[in-house]
């Protein structure tokens, strides 16, 4: 069922759309002389890395819904591995979080993101939404429970949407409210940035820990 298909990957999609590093991004690129620009170039890629994985993923695992296949035994194998490795992850963040007093440490790239121009701006939000390990693993574990669904066509096109909507509340969210209000949106924004930039390590133990134990245990039944 589509209710049952939306529900199922709602974790997912919210986890995508909390990852510090891609908010971060935005909010840097929204900061940038370009941002009217690059803002909304970053946020098409992003979601056009998203939509990309969601059904490549969807259409190779298309055999999933029949639970005695060989597909939907794989899948499931392969949500397994998801779950252990969001596990694993988890626990490599919780070591690397810094210390009291100790400022987070961010990826070098970081540093030029304000003086990209629009075509690495877009290049570089499909990257963190289709080549990030974390997002990849995250929107590859939402195709997975969207194709063992079992859902016609035109549900398949409503789940892959409602995961990508709600997995780009964060970034597109932060576009939009730029583009309709940029002096007001300078200071929230801001504020944002801080707090995930000092939280990085922490939110993403939070978020790796609940969906790795969630994923594994949906998974574990079908092996």
């Amino acid at each position: 069922m589509l209710s049952q298909a939306i529900g199922a990957i709602l974790p997912t999609a919210a986890a995508v759309a909390l990852s510090p590093i891609p908010i971060i991004a935005i909010v840097l690129v929204l900061d940038s002389a370009r941002a009217r620009v690059n803002g909304p170039a970053f946020a098409l890629g992003w979601v056009l890395g998203l939509a990309v994985v969601s059904v490549i993923v969807i259409n190779v695992a298309g055999g999933a819904s029949n639970a005695a296949s060989t597909t939907a035994t794989g899948v499931n194998w392969g949500l397994a591995a998801i779950g252990v490795l969001f596990l694993v992850m988890a626990a490599r963040q919780w070591r690397k979080r810094p210390k009291a007093g100790e400022a987070a440490e961010m990826p070098a790239w970081m540093a030029s993101v304000d003086s990209i121009p629009p075509t690495k701006a877009f290049v570089l939000g499909a990257a963190l939404s289709a080549a990030n390990p974390k997002n990849l693993a995250l929107t590859l574990a939402a195709g997975a429970s969207i194709a063992q669904a079992g859902l016609d066509a035109a549900q398949e096109t409503i789940a892959v949407v409602t995961f990508i909507v709600i997995g780009s509340l964060t970034v597109a969210g932060a576009v939009i409210v730029y583009l309709v209000a940029p002096r007001w949106s300078a200071r929230p924004l801001g504020a944002v940035r801080t707090f995930m930039s000092a939280n990085n390590a922490t939110i993403m133990m939070v978020i790796l820990l609940i969906l790795g134990l969630k994923i594994l245990g949906d998974a574990l039944p079908g092996l």
